[in-house]
């Protein structure tokens, strides 16, 4: 790792620390998020070249808080501030703290911080934004690229957020208790929803986008070591770890992809996997189970498969039938279908597959094509199955998804 790299780790680590320092002193969550963006930018620039000083969080504190005091010296917004300003903070907390000062925070701020970026009244696309930005420390730039639109369109994006936040009359404070349950399903709803996002990118030429699923595990590892008794928390971490353990085998050098039944899974990162299975086995041991648990515990079963022919399905499908109890939902539903397949052949799955057919919350997704295309293909009736894939293919909106289905529907013509 460079120099950079290891700078870069560093200030992801620091970013909600020192925020959530300087929110929970002087309040304006805005204003303090965009100070916070600024020091970030001059260590960024300074660090590699002059090196990291001794007390980093000291360092990104101090000039956080130069610019904070800045705004708030500001000829037009003295006018606007001066009351909320002194009512806030004490005049010794518009002063920076010495570099060498590394106050501990009086209470958990990442957390708080991962809690009001998912606010409820800030859309979900700005909640996955702002806490990419507050909690995660990128740049409206590496946000805007990693979702694969104009800084133009994510900045007003992240601000609009932001002042959701504030018109809401948030403080930065934990929720009471009677909201956190509710509260963290969102938190971890954002996570895995950044996950996703990585791991099968939405759109683009590529499959994949690391640097996204790299900084949902990071944020979920930080939420874990904060919240370790939430079984929850633990089962969204496992799932993170043995679905990215996959990558290196889900495709070609060319970018191809490669399903899971095709995948050499040799290439499979047994570390992660080892680590995820042990969360499982200790949560699941708990007691009361949530969704994502038993999904790492489905990804758990296929991690330990030599095969896809070696796999226990049938305790892949006990588990989906749990989960759709729990949370009912057409993409369970559909993974439920591929599932029933493999224990009671493929009509059993087509047969299930109609229940979606007037869903409307798939009416978007080429998933329904697709699995209806290969349970189809594996009938013989290959007519149908192409037809399928092709529409499949048209649908998706990812490069790699469009050429494997293309792909599959071409060497069904060719075959028949």
């Amino acid at each position: 790792m460079n120099s950079g790299e290891r700078v870069e780790g560093l200030l992801r680590e620091l970013a909600p620390q020192v925020l959530g320092f300087l929110a929970r002193r002087h309040g304006q969550f805005d204003l303090c998020e965009d100070a916070v963006q600024e020091a970030l930018l001059a260590a960024a620039t300074q660090w590699p070249t002059d090196g990291v000083p001794g007390n980093p969080r000291g360092w990104l504190i101090t000039v956080a808080t130069r610019k904070l005091t800045d705004q708030f010296r500001s000829e037009s917004a003295r006018r606007r501030r001066e009351d909320s300003v002194a009512a806030m903070a004490g005049a010794e907390e518009l002063v920076a703290p010495g570099a060498d000062q590394d106050q501990v925070p009086e209470s958990d701020d990442t957390l708080t911080l991962l809690f009001l970026c998912c606010h409820p009244a800030v859309t979900p696309a700005s909640q996955v934004a702002l806490t990419l930005r507050a909690v995660g420390g990128l740049t409206t730039a590496e946000i805007a690229k990693a979702f694969m639109v104009p800084e133009a369109t994510m900045a007003p994006r992240i601000s609009r957020a932001k002042k959701s936040i504030k018109a809401a009359g948030s403080r930065f404070v934990l929720p009471p208790e009677e909201e956190r349950a509710d509260r963290l399903r969102v938190v971890l709803q954002v996570l895995y929803l950044i996950f996703n996002e990585g791991y099968t990118a939405s759109s683009g030429p590529d499959l994949q986008r690391v640097e996204l699923t790299a900084e949902a595990i990071r944020l979920a590892r930080l939420l874990y070591q904060l919240l370790p008794d939430e079984g929850e928390v633990a089962g969204l971490l496992a799932l993170m770890l043995l679905t990215d353990a996959r990558r290196a085998a889900r495709t070609t050098p060319d970018g191809s992809l490669i399903p899971i039944d095709e995948q050499d899974r040799s290439l499979w990162l047994r570390e992660p996997i080892e680590e995820a299975s042990a969360l499982v086995l200790r949560t699941l041991a708990r007691g009361e189970v949530g969704s994502y648990q038993l999904q790492a515990a489905i990804a758990a079963i296929h991690s330990e498969a030599p095969s896809t022919e070696e796999t226990d399905w049938n305790q892949i499908l006990a588990l989906y039938l749990l989960l759709e109890s729990v949370a009912p939902n057409p993409m369970v539903t559909l993974n439920r279908a591929i599932a029933l397949a493999q224990v009671e052949g493929p009509q059993a799955g087509l047969d299930l597959l109609t229940t979606l057919d007037d869903d409307h919350r798939l009416k978007d997704s080429h998933r329904l094509d697709a699995v209806r295309a290969h349970l189809l293909e594996r009938l013989g009736k290959l007519t149908e199955a192409r037809d399928h894939y092709l529409a499949a293919a048209r649908r998706t909106t990812s490069l790699p998804e469009q050429r494997y289905l293309a792909a599959k529907a071409a060497q069904i013509a060719d075959n028949s």
